[in-house]
């Protein structure tokens, strides 16, 4: 039983890794980078061993590391793809890459489904910063999607459906 725990760990501590990773390089920097602007306090040495999953990082010194990245500390930790509790609206490489969506909002106006409201209120919002009074469609742009997918409480990509389902797309 306690082998099968720290498989485990070894695991999560791996895809621990594999976030510090990612961030790291999604900001753009080597490890060499993070040791020279830290000052020398994430030493390239030790980051390397938290993002290969060979040494566990504590939850103070991943608090300054997120810091240093300027993000949340959860985008630091790994997700769990099982847990329907968890909403991610990340996107994934793979995934189809979705443009605009255009929703007819006469229709939803008339639409009496849980969301609606707020949905219309979401894209009311939208229409006076654009100051695009059409009334009749309003296209929503791809980060308008991750508002979207919130108010519906799913993920971009079944957002997308959901709103076809719900006879509101008109094109995807």
């Amino acid at each position: 039983m306690e082998d099968e725990l720290e498989v485990d760990d070894d695991g999560y501590g791996r895809r621990v890794g594999d976030r510090l990773r990612t961030i790291r390089r999604q900001r753009g920097l080597s490890l060499q980078d993070v040791e020279a602007t830290s000052s020398q306090e994430f030493k390239a040495s030790v980051l390397g061993a938290y993002e290969r999953g060979e040494r566990a990082i504590s939850v103070p010194r991943l608090q300054r590391l997120a810091a240093f990245y300027a993000v949340p500390v959860d985008q630091l930790l790994p997700r769990d793809d099982n847990d329907p509790g968890v909403l991610d609206l990340t996107e994934r490489p793979g995934s189809a890459p979705i443009g605009s969506v255009t929703i007819d909002l006469i229709r939803l106006r008339g639409l009496e489904e849980p969301g609606a409201d707020l949905l219309m209120r979401y894209l009311q919002m939208i229409q006076v910063q654009r100051q695009d009074f059409n009334g009749r469609l309003l296209t929503v742009r791809r980060d308008d999607l991750r508002a979207i997918a919130c108010i519906l409480d799913t993920t971009v990509e079944s957002a997308v459906v959901r709103l076809e389902t719900m006879g509101l797309s008109l094109t995807h």
